[in-house]
């Protein structure tokens, strides 16, 4: 084909302005970490969370900056589960993908082909990455791509994603695969761990979906194939696992997100998030933006345990979660629910106060009737 690299649109470039802006919020001597698919299901689980949105999309350490304010978390993967991952995932890339693509159920090594995806910077592997997959969906032929990069746009920057594969089949459909180290015993893997999956496959997806758009014949497939242990081996084994739900709430909260430009200009001057600062002018910092804690952050963010003390010491009634932070509405601390369930505030035709006092009648009740008054 004589379709060039940057025949795919990109992602929009941050202003110099912007890039500058970030530059002095992370610290000018501090490299930016890039965001990735994990941190962005994370993201969008949270989109109210404007201190998340701007660490991430400035590139900053939330584990150094936790550290540094005296908050340190046990967060993220072990050394041994990061090995043994990667040890998993060479033996499923085995004989140069044919392993991974029986699992597709395409036999013998010269039924696909394995594009090079190399190229200078994350714009270009980005841009190799699309051509391949054009090229791929044109010619009709199964195709393992290795590691690419895709582009996707959040909250204003750029944020390129590296899935462990993409298989291109020959009708046009790209499917992700995601390469996960936990056991699938009896065809069945932890609920919680395949959702974690499915959550980030939903945003390799997205970012397909990009490209897909500008690609006649192509289509993003809505479901992934998730490839894990089989049983108590080191056998790899494959389901499809459908991800439209989280593909819905995933493009529907990322593009909730305030953009990160808008959050950065209501900041007071002189804030750097910079982990060399002292710690208070690092605490200070990060209180200057607000947070939306939750205890689903626990298992998804640096900064948590941080956030859960000063939700903790204001009261906060999303401590407990954002179900019932959701259905409390304007109640917004644990005094003032308590004080709406007795009866000595809040607007009775307000339906969460309602519920609250007809709640608090009938524990009265059952006490009463338990003879515990």
């Amino acid at each position: 084909m004589s379709e060039s690299l940057d025949s795919a649109p990109p992602p929009r470039t941050p202003t110099r302005a912007l890039r500058q802006r970030l530059a002095e919020l992370r610290g000018p001597a501090v490299r930016p970490r890039p965001l990735d698919a994990r941190a962005l299901a994370a993201l969008a689980a949270n989109p109210g969370c404007e201190r998340r949105a701007l660490l991430d999309g400035a590139g900053v350490d939330k584990a150094a900056l936790a550290t540094a304010i005296g908050s340190p978390g046990a967060f993220g993967q072990s050394q041994f589960a990061f090995m043994r991952g990667n040890a998993f995932e060479a033996r499923v890339k085995s004989d140069g993908g044919a392993e991974l693509m029986r699992l597709m159920g395409v036999e013998g090594p010269t039924a696909f082909r394995v594009p090079e995806l190399t190229a200078a910077g994350p714009e270009g592997r980005a841009a190799r990455t699309a051509l391949a997959l054009r090229e791929a969906t044109a010619e009709a032929a199964w195709t393992l791509l290795d590691h690419p990069l895709l582009a996707l746009e959040v909250a204003g920057s750029p944020a390129y994603l590296e899935p462990d594969a993409v298989v291109v089949h020959p009708d046009g459909r790209w499917t992700v695969v995601e390469i996960k180290s936990f056991p699938m015993i009896d065809a069945a893997a932890d609920a919680a761990k395949v959702g974690a999956a499915a959550r980030q496959a939903a945003v390799y997806v997205l970012a397909l979906e990009r490209v897909a758009a500008h690609t006649e014949g192509a289509e993003a497939a809505h479901s992934v194939l998730l490839v894990c242990p089989k049983d108590f081996s080191n056998l790899p084994t494959a389901s499809a696992v459908d991800i439209r739900k989280q593909l819905s709430v995933t493009r529907r909260q990322l593009a909730r997100l305030t953009r990160i430009e808008d959050i950065a200009a209501a900041l007071p001057e002189g804030v750097v998030f910079d982990p060399e600062r002292p710690a208070e002018e690092l605490t200070a910092a990060v209180e200057s933006v607000s947070a939306a804690y939750a205890p689903d952050c626990l298992a998804a963010c640096e900064l948590a345990f941080h956030c859960r003390d000063r939700a903790r010491a204001q009261d906060a009634v999303g401590a407990l979660g954002r179900s019932l932070r959701g259905e409390l509405g304007s109640l917004t601390t644990t005094g003032e629910v308590l004080a709406a369930a007795r009866g000595t505030a809040g607007d009775p035709a307000d339906p969460a106060v309602a519920a609250l006092r007809r709640a608090a009648a009938l524990r009265a009740e059952a006490l009463e009737a338990a003879g515990c008054r």
